[in-house]
Order: structure tokens, then sequence, then C-alpha cells
């Protein structure tokens, strides 16, 4: 079974989605100053500032649920322990049931 099993370093070179190499980063900067040329400083600055506040954004939720899960770990060593034994059981108040006896006539005809 093991021989059928992909790494998903294994698919993603196979859809050539793999880390890019020099030679396609040296394509990825001509593209960038055919593009931006003069401007390409400034969208730089821009895009580093877009992900600064992507990055601080998703830091944020990250805190955010860290906290919740906190506080919730902490509620939960707050509940009271229920391991104490009650004995509140009562015996049933209704009557009992007595079998009917047994007819020695059904013994005798058998």
């Amino acid at each position: 079974m093991a021989d059928y099993l992909i790494s998903q370093h294994q698919l993603l070179g196979f859809f050539g989605l793999g880390s890019p190499g020099v030679g396609e980063l040296m394509v990825i900067a001509v593209v960038a100053v055919v593009l931006f040329g003069g401007k390409l400083p400034e969208v730089a600055r821009t895009l580093g500032g877009t992900y600064q506040q992507f990055r601080k954004g998703l830091s944020d939720i990250q805190s955010t649920i860290k906290n919740d899960l906190d506080l919730d770990a902490a509620s939960l060593n707050r509940l009271p322990e229920y391991n104490d034994v009650v004995d509140d059981y009562d015996e049933p108040t209704a009557p009992s049931f007595d079998a009917p006896p047994e007819d020695e006539d059904e013994d005798e005809n058998q």
C-alpha cells in the first residue's frame, strides 16, 4: 500500500508548483521591471505594507482564538467535581407480584 502513496512534495513537483529556482526568479524580476518600470519601488512598498497588515490581522485572529481557548480551559478547571456517590435510591412502593400457585390437578393430568 505504501507504493501508492504520493507525498505532497512529489505532487507539487508533478504540477510544476514547487519552489521557484534561480531561473524562475530572474524571469519574474524581468517581467516586474517591464510591467512597472520606474514605479517598481512604490509597488514593492505597497505590497510590503499590504503583507504587513495581513500578517498583523492574522496574528490578531490567532491571539483571539488562543485567548478564547485558554478561557474555555480555565472555565473547565472551575467546574465542581461530581464524583460524590449519592445514595438516593428508594425501594419501589408498588405491591410486589406473587405468582399464582400451581394447580395440583394439572400435574396429575399430564
